[in-house]
């Protein structure tokens, strides 16, 4: 039990801001790096599960275009930004980098710059865009499900992956993950998809994000020598808003919205 504490209290203390009594990162053994990756989804489904919450305490008192800013405001102040932060340092790195190690210096720069501001606009209009448009039917799913995706995104983009630097926090996840890991983070968010889009529609949009963060990492890894945890962040954003945009067209497509 002790075991299972330090994992998913580490994966806690990582993806969001609130506090949890945890061991400094200096002292926990690389299994719980690894082991900690199978806690990212629930995580997720937890996040999920407040701002659905949220959304259906604060329907009566807000309109839609006030509702989903709030939301927004809210989920990008419990998860502290940090993908956000992310998501920056990669557009910057990726627009002003010469090669690869030149990239890993801007990557590292803690200021953000003109095309970086750039890309939060754009990813953060486009996650209010999303969470705007999606049907009424599936808004609850919608809500619940997107943190668990994105966040199944950063482990099987760790997978299989190099770390570009000697040191740095996401080189113990990369450098310790296994199949197993990715197997039982992958078990937990088809269970959730299943339970909330049925069989064939969880299956459909596993394989469509499986084959979307490979493509990106293979990609990524090609322009940065490797993978870093800020990739790891962006691809975070970057999956869920496009789950956002596209799950109900495939959800369509499968037959769960008629």
């Amino acid at each position: 039990m002790r075991g299972l504490w330090a994992s998913f209290s580490l994966a806690w203390q990582l993806l969001t801001i609130l506090p949890l009594p945890r061991r400094p990162a200096s002292s926990i053994p690389s299994v719980t790096f690894a082991s900690s990756l199978h806690w990212f989804p629930v995580v997720g489904f937890l996040l999920g599960g407040s701002l659905l919450i949220i959304d259906q305490v604060l329907e009566d008192f807000f309109p839609p275009v006030v509702l989903n800013m709030v939301l927004l405001a809210l989920y990008v102040l419990v998860t502290g930004g940090l993908h956000l932060d992310g998501w920056a340092d990669t557009v910057d790195a990726l627009a002003g980098g010469r090669d690869p190690e030149h990239r890993l210096v801007i990557l590292r720069d803690s200021r953000i710059g003109a095309l970086g501001a750039t890309g939060l606009v754009l990813i953060l209009g486009l996650r209010y865009t999303g969470l705007l448009t999606v049907p009424v039917g599936l808004r609850d799913g919608m809500l619940l499900c997107m943190p668990a995706v994105g966040r199944w995104a950063m482990v099987i983009g760790s997978w299989g992956v190099v770390y570009p630097r000697s040191e740095g926090l996401a080189a113990s996840f990369i450098r310790t993950v296994s199949m197993r890991d990715v197997l039982v983070a992958s078990t937990v968010v088809g269970l959730g998809l299943w339970g909330v889009f049925g069989v064939v529609s969880a299956v459909v949009l596993m394989i469509g994000v499986c084959v979307a963060v490979r493509l990106v990492i293979w990609w990524m890894s090609k322009k940065f020598g490797g993978i870093t945890g800020d990739v790891l962040g962006a691809m975070n954003e970057g999956i869920e808003v496009l789950f956002l945009i596209m799950a109900p067209f495939v959800l369509v497509l499968t037959g769960f919205v008629k």
